[in-house]
């Protein structure tokens, strides 16, 4: 089930929070409640995907996307992602997780979000290729960014998210199974 109530809990706590650059970080404590949990009694691979959201959506909020979705009737879509696991999250334990935007190009825009334990070990880290949509289809990150008021520049993408996206084009669509 879809964390609904986590989910306000984030978007009322940080509806006040100060604005961030659109290459800010959003950082947000969470705990590993037993239903995040999977028979090992630690934090479920597929939960820790659906918990990413408890950071990106505040992200969008804090660094004006929200509106701008508003405005326009937009959505937001995750098209692809690369997930490093490292290490348990057992039912009960506090984490803190970190999200932010890493640049655009033509088409997607690229996210990371991370989660550490209190001790700072990175648990899991998660790159995002993410789109921002509307009825009509895909929107040019650039547009995206003219309607929040930002500078469509890109800051680089760091080496691993190229080669990432380079990787992920040569697999084959439909899978050929």
């Amino acid at each position: 089930m879809y964390p609904v109530i986590r989910m306000a809990k984030e978007i009322v706590k940080f509806r006040n929070a100060p604005a961030l650059p659109i290459t800010g970080t959003h950082v947000s404590q969470h705990i590993c409640w037993p239903w995040d949990i999977d028979l090992w009694m630690e934090l479920n691979n597929g939960r820790t995907l659906t918990l990413f959201d408890l950071g990106r959506i505040p992200l969008a909020i804090r660094t004006g996307l929200w509106d701008a979705l508003k405005r326009n009737k937009w959505g937001i879509v995750v098209a692809g992602n690369t997930t490093r696991y490292r290490r348990r999250v057992q039912a009960f334990q506090k984490f803190e997780m970190r999200s932010r935007c890493l640049g655009w190009d033509d088409r997607w825009i690229w996210l990371e979000h991370a989660m550490f334990t209190k001790d700072g070990d990175c648990t899991s880290h998660v790159l995002i290729r993410g789109a921002v949509t509307s009825k009509k289809g895909m929107i040019p990150p650039a547009q995206v960014l003219a309607e929040m008021g930002q500078d469509a520049t890109s800051p680089p993408l760091p080496e691993f998210v190229t080669a990432w996206a380079e990787a992920d084009h040569m697999r084959p669509w439909p899978p050929q199974m």
